[in-house]
């Protein structure tokens, strides 16, 4: 496990799931058939499948932005599958509601930045850690 308390990290905000290789991202918890947590809507082949059919893109109102967190040497130590949303559709949560009376008060609800994956109801990790790291140190 590497010290978190020791070196520099970046984080850098990606255009969706190219910004990983497929072996950087199967290192990361939850994301590889056969390891523990694995959940297949994590995958790289999935999220790929996304914005290579354009279910995901600026036209669709879900355009990927993906965090990577790297240390000091590179690595991805760390990630986050976001999408920033021009609306509420295709979520599970329907906060339908809260947009309107946001805007009807003044405020802008959209574009907001969701930590989520498209269409999809199931439940799973989205602050994805090295596996190799401390996950709960990197999630901090």
């Amino acid at each position: 496990m590497s010290n978190l308390d020791q070196g520099e990290f970046t984080l850098r905000v990606g255009d969706g799931i190219g910004a990983f290789s497929p072996e950087e991202w199967s290192q990361l918890s939850g994301t590889s058939s056969g390891a523990p947590g694995y959940n297949p809507f994590l995958s790289h082949a999935f999220l790929s499948a996304l914005e290579d059919s354009g279910c995901v893109d600026r036209k669709s109102g879900w355009l990927p932005q993906f965090l990577r967190l790297e240390d000091a040497a590179g690595t991805v130590i760390g990630a986050v599958p976001c999408y920033l949303k021009g609306h509420s559709q295709g979520e599970y949560v329907f906060d339908h509601g809260w947009a309107d009376a946001f805007e009807r008060a003044g405020g802008r609800y959209y574009p907001k930045l969701q930590a989520s994956i498209p269409f999809t109801p199931a439940t799973g990790p989205r602050l994805l850690v090295h596996r190799d790291w401390d996950g709960p140190a990197v999630r901090a």
